[in-house]
């Protein structure tokens, strides 16, 4: 039995709410990135590390491609767009409930053809389409969007639910497959690539996406501002949510503090669980308009302030 070992980042694209940090929590096992209703919960490149016998599988869950508008919405799609660069392996993830194709859909197929990337098609979503004729008309449309002169862009086509696991596990084994011998980048038990500290700024992030609505959300950060030990093998964390106005603190705190008092416990159980250890959450709210125009923020968040 041949034990060679292999290694390769896999780059998971696609538009806002395609399923992409769904199908990278599934094949981890695990969750490493947030998932919420909401589109653009995603901001920065998040690896997933999967191991398949011998062969380690970097998947790498890249932020929505869609038509930026400020500087955050630019140094997001640039993120996506190098993850895509630097893979051996390209996914484009395909909402297949939605009626039509796309706009954000179509630039990343334009996208992909003019960095003459092959890439393979996942159509995500088929436990909700119940026509498999549906299903075929929409790949077809699709291989037909990136067929350029004759040169198909998609090397294979696979239908999954990366909620319901359908599919999921063959699209992985034809990963491996592919994937370059070689050493392996991390640990055997890793993950992912990112540290507790922003694991735990994601998860209180989550739950502000889940029980804010309009455009809260978009306007806020979190971040880990202090992680402190016990003997007891506790953890204290401390986390400074910024917000852009005065208003949307208030709105995050909620009538008496209803609404901060609910997101902490729901992020706090959801770390317990996380880091399997007790959690002593503490969050505060400060009001910085300028926070999405600070360098400082992108750093933290991975990002190229420069986009």
């Amino acid at each position: 039995m041949n034990m060679e070992t292999a290694c390769g980042f896999v780059a998971v694209l696609g538009a806002p709410n395609a399923g992409k940090s769904t199908l990278v929590n599934r094949v981890v096992g695990q969750k490493v990135s947030i998932v919420s209703p909401k589109v653009q919960t995603t901001r920065a490149k998040v690896l997933g590390i999967v191991m398949d016998g011998p062969v380690q599988m970097i998947f790498v869950d890249t932020p929505g491609i869609f038509a930026p508008k400020r500087r955050l919405d630019r140094a997001m799609v640039a993120a996506a767009w190098t993850g895509a660069g630097d893979a051996d392996q390209v996914l484009l993830m395909v909402d297949a409930s939605r009626k039509n194709i796309d706009d954000d859909t179509r630039r990343i197929i334009e996208g992909l053809k003019q960095h003459k990337r092959k890439a393979v098609l996942v159509l995500n979503k088929i436990d909700q389409v119940k026509e498999r004729e549906r299903l075929l008309a929409k790949t077809a449309d699709l291989n037909a969007l990136g067929s350029d002169d004759g040169e198909p862009l998609f090397t294979d086509t696979f239908m999954i639910s990366a909620e319901k696991g359908d599919g999921v596990d063959d699209l992985v084994a034809e990963l491996a497959r592919r994937m370059p011998k070689g050493p392996h980048h991390y640990p055997e038990d890793h993950i992912t690539d990112a540290p507790q500290r922003f694991l735990a700024a994601e998860i209180t992030r989550e739950h502000l996406f889940r029980q804010l609505h309009e455009e809260v959300p978009y306007a806020l950060t979190v971040e880990t501002e202090a992680w402190e030990e016990f003997k007891d093998g506790s953890v204290k964390i401390t986390q400074v949510i910024f917000v852009a106005k005065e208003g949307q603190k208030a709105i995050v705190i909620g009538k008496g503090g209803s609404k901060i008092k609910a997101i902490r416990e729901a992020a706090q159980r959801e770390m317990q669980q996380a880091f399997e250890r007790q959690v002593h959450l503490f969050l505060f709210i400060k009001v910085r308009g300028s926070w999405a125009d600070d360098p400082e923020r992108y750093r933290e968040m991975g990002l190229d302030f420069e986009e």
